[in-house]
């Protein structure tokens, strides 16, 4: 699940902006239904709170503000301002409707998000991914390939989890193995980055862009699947030219062993059923996907109870009872002997991201109101054409949160062919693998490889990836002709 931050984005984002400012100063562009308040002062400043706010989101390591709060706070605002001018229009209802509008699609997809996030949680804390970690450090295989396996479980294993947490996994297992080579932590990660996102990019699981587009029922779940081919070229193609700079060095073997946790396998088997429950139900019931996810987590609280009242009843648990109602903070909560609570996990969720969606898709949507997104829509979908436009989406991607960009396409509702909405999909989600700093799973492995991984040696073989992404675009459009 994609989530960026990082300082170069900052100026190279003003850019784009800029890049846009004089399609958006035209009227001639797609209709748009309600008040043009694109050339007011209500329109200019609540322009110009978006990009002052998405500044504060990017230069989050600097100021070490939540990238949630800017973001909050600029929706609230903007969304003040078209309140004013509707009222002031004497459209005492229109605001109001399409604030409501945004809310819900920013409900559904933050529940999705709550109980997949409980889940993959869950599964961490049950020690299921510390145990597949262990099992490959005890392989004793050769560096080159570690290179090959660790790329491959991140594109298969991010299709149903995020793409951070398969990152995370894979690339603890090479900083474990060759804690000091650099060059091959580099070329290592870089392919990590690359099979996470595009193993994201064929399945509603995989990435956030993916989930909005199927949860608006634009692309139905089977035709997701049509993406896997370029997807897997998209990381294929790099990953081959990289393997020729991994070392056949074989590391001495380490012998760690991970137990994976009473309960960690059923919760996967949970969350295998969650995910089959929520595709039926949108697929042959056409509701909400939403409401499959909530039901899987409240079938894993049932079982959280299970756990806890068996916990309870272990032999082990002699605490008096006044101590067991003392609260703990996490870092002195043993593991071993704190019982299971389905609560403590759903509190680790990832607040700032789901609270940054809130924002983002509020700021979009009052954007959209005021009338900024049609004028977008018409210069990318009738001056540049669907297929350019979308090309184009996927590099801005690299650069720009493509959460904002993907939640922008939606809203623009430009009419596409399927064709052409799975290509946006695709190259939205592997877009981010040309820079460093253009996906979440890049963000976080700078930081886990202490400074080995960079973005100037991501940038180094970014013209491999780039070759990765034109190669997925071209087989997509070879494969799924009849759908453009």
């Amino acid at each position: 699940m994609h989530n960026k931050s990082e300082k170069h984005r900052l100026p190279v984002t003003v850019f784009v902006l800029c890049l846009f400012l004089p399609s958006l100063a035209l009227a001639a562009a797609t209709p748009h239904s309600g008040l043009d308040l694109t050339q007011t002062w209500i329109g200019y400043s609540a322009l110009a709170l978006f990009v002052i706010a998405y500044g504060l989101v990017v230069s989050e390591e600097f100021f070490h503000l939540r990238k949630s709060k800017p973001v909050i706070v600029a929706a609230g605002i903007i969304w003040v301002l078209v309140g004013i001018a509707y009222m002031q229009a004497g459209d005492a209802d229109t605001a109001g409707e399409a604030l409501r509008h945004n809310i819900l699609e920013f409900a559904e997809l933050m529940l999705f998000l709550l109980a997949a996030m409980t889940y993959i949680n869950t599964m961490e804390e049950r020690r299921v991914f510390d145990a597949l970690r262990a099992w490959l450090l005890r392989r004793g295989f050769s560096l080159y390939r570690v290179f090959w396996i660790t790329g491959l479980l991140a594109f298969l294993i991010s299709p149903v989890a995020d793409n951070l947490t398969t990152a995370l996994l894979m690339a603890a297992v090479v900083v474990a193995i060759a804690p000091n080579n650099q060059k091959f932590i580099t070329i290592a990660s870089i392919n990590i980055v690359v099979a996470a996102n595009a193993g994201g990019a064929f399945s509603p699981f995989g990435d956030i862009t993916t989930l909005m587009v199927w949860q608006d029922g634009i692309v139905v779940f089977t035709d997701f699947f049509k993406l896997f081919l370029p997807s897997l070229v998209n990381w294929l193609a790099p990953a081959f030219i990289l393997s020729f700079a991994a070392s056949r060095d074989r590391p001495e073997a380490i012998d760690e062993r991970v137990e994976i946790k009473q309960g960690g396998l059923v919760v996967i088997g949970l969350f295998l059923l969650t995910i089959s429950m929520t595709v039926s139900v949108h697929s042959l019931l056409h509701l909400p996907p939403v409401l499959g996810m909530m039901t899987g987590l409240g079938i894993l609280k049932f079982y959280g109870y299970y756990l806890k009242r068996r916990n309870q009843n272990s032999p082990r648990n002699t605490l008096p009872a006044d101590e067991k109602t003392t609260y703990l903070p996490d870092s002195e909560i043993d593991s071993e002997e704190e019982p299971f609570d389905i609560y403590h996990i759903l509190a680790r969720a990832e607040w700032d991201t789901l609270m940054f969606f809130y924002g983002v898709v509020l700021c979009v949507g009052g954007l959209s109101t005021i009338g900024y997104l049609a004028n977008i829509s018409g210069f990318l979908y009738h001056d540049l054409g669907a297929t350019n436009a979308n090309i184009m989406i996927g590099l801005i991607s690299a650069i720009v949160d493509n959460i904002p960009v993907m939640f922008a396409v939606l809203s623009m509702e430009p009419n596409m062919p399927l064709g052409q909405w799975l290509l946006v999909t695709l190259t939205a989600g592997v877009g981010g693998s040309l820079l460093s700093i253009g996906s979440a799973a890049g963000v976080a492995l700078m930081g886990q490889t202490r400074g080995m991984y960079t973005f100037f040696g991501h940038l180094k073989w970014s013209w491999a990836i780039a070759l990765g992404y034109a190669a997925s675009i071209w087989l997509h459009l070879y494969l799924n002709a009849d759908l453009m």
